[in-house]
This record gives structure tokens, sequence and C-alpha cells, in this order.
């Protein structure tokens, strides 16, 4: 068993089969793509594994323990991270703040905008930001306003903030979306780097096949909310059905 295992999902939205009998294992410490076009039941997949949506028949298991019926903080407090397609970052807040705040929760259960305020009391609290950072080669950067970086910096951030958590799944919904070449660059290094040092599983949504490519040990090919194959990166590049439907000339 992997130590995430969906069965036998469906999900409708009245007329629409937005998901149709999706089987999905995904094994621990590795990194595992799911592809489609749009429409493809991508992200209502993803928003069932956390807790957003909730299928109509089926099961999905995270360590051997159901996610169904939990909601989305009960799922991140079991251990699963989940990185928007937007950063969702505070902008407001300097890069230190930011990376506090997970660090907060983790360590009281719940934040409060007002534990900012008192932070400089908070050493312990301040050297893990801080280390975190160094991690994530962003430590020359803390005081900097957050809103004011760039797209990659604002995703290398807000994965550092979910990585606090100390996650053993760690879901990436189309984490280069809207990126520079450079940044898509950086980020595949980061993501290669957590995966090296960290015992921590990957399950990433993405259209870039640069990424999925990069990253992927197994992919799994949705289409019209279905599976089509799942396999190595190596034969889904051959895969002609694959190849005509999905990959196209990014192939």
């Amino acid at each position: 068993m992997g130590i995430l295992e969906v069965k036998n999902v469906n999900k409708r939205f009245g007329g629409l089969q937005a998901l149709g009998d999706v089987n999905l294992s995904v094994a621990e410490n590795s990194c595992h793509a799911i592809i489609g076009p749009n429409g493809a039941g991508k992200s209502t997949l993803l928003n069932v594994l956390v807790g957003k949506l909730i299928p109509d028949t089926g099961s999905v298991m995270f360590d051997g323990q159901s996610v169904l019926g939990r909601k989305p903080f009960e799922i991140n407090q079991m251990g699963i991270s989940r990185v928007f397609q937007t950063p969702e970052i505070f902008g407001d807040l300097s890069v230190l703040e930011n990376m506090m705040i997970p660090i907060f929760a983790k360590r009281d259960g719940s934040f409060r905008m007002h534990a900012i305020e008192s932070s400089a009391q908070e050493k312990e609290i301040i050297e893990k930001a801080e280390a975190m950072l160094e991690d994530l080669n962003m430590a020359d950067k803390r005081h900097f306003h957050s809103a004011s970086m760039s797209r990659g910096d604002k995703r290398r951030l807000e994965i550092g903030m979910c990585l606090a958590q100390n996650p053993r799944l760690l879901l990436l919904d189309e984490p280069t979306a809207g990126m520079a070449r450079a940044d898509t660059n950086n980020t595949i290094d980061l993501l290669k780097q957590i995966k090296d040092e960290r015992d921590i599983t990957i399950a990433i949504i993405e259209h870039d096949m640069h990424v999925v490519f990069s990253l992927a040990e197994r992919i799994t090919v949705l289409a019209q909310g279905t599976p089509l194959v799942e396999d190595t990166p190596e034969k889904i590049k051959g895969h002609p059905k694959v190849r005509e439907a999905y990959l196209g000339e990014a192939a």
C-alpha cells in the first residue's frame, strides 16, 4: 500500500461527472505527478484529497487513516500540506514573519495575528524560522516585504511555510504556473533538494511537462475524470494515446 490510497472515487456536479472511478496509489517518499488537460478532474481530485470536497463514493486513505469527513485543518494536522496555484502568503508581513506563522501554529495548534506583535520575545520561534530561510537560501531576504518579491520567491516562501509544519505528504497544485523559465528551474531544483533531504512524499499537478519529467517517478494521466494510464515517465513519454491527447508539442 502507498502512503496515499484513492479507491473508486466518484464525484458529480449535477449532470457533470467530474471524477469517475478514480484509483490512485502514491508510494511513500516518491514524487507522483498527475497530468491531463483542462477539465480532466485534476483540481477536483486535489480538493477531495485536502477535504474541500467530499466524493459521492469511494475512499481516500492517508497512512491507513481515512481523510473523508475531516476538515482541511484536520487533514493538515495529519501530515498533508498543500501548495496552491497562486502563492498563499501574507503580503503585508515580512518574509521572516511569514515563516514564523506556521511554526507558531505547529507549536500552539492555532495562530493569532497578535502573536507576531509580541514575537520579539519568541527566540525559539525566530531561530526556527531563520533556519528554514537558510535552507531555502532566503536568509538575505528575511526582512523583505513579501508582497514585493518575484513570483518565484513567493512560491519558495510558501513551500518553506508548508515544510515548517513537517508534513509527510506535500501536494503541489501547478507550482510553477506563471513563472519565468529561470524561476521554474529554481523551483525544480528546490523540490529536488527537498526530496533528497527529507522523508517526504510529493504529489504534483502540473501542465509544464519539463517540470513533470524533471521530478516525477510515476505519472497518472487523467482524461475526463478517469485515469487513462499510470506508468513511469519514460513509458508515459512513449505512450501513443498520451502523446496524442495530452503531451502534444510538449512531447
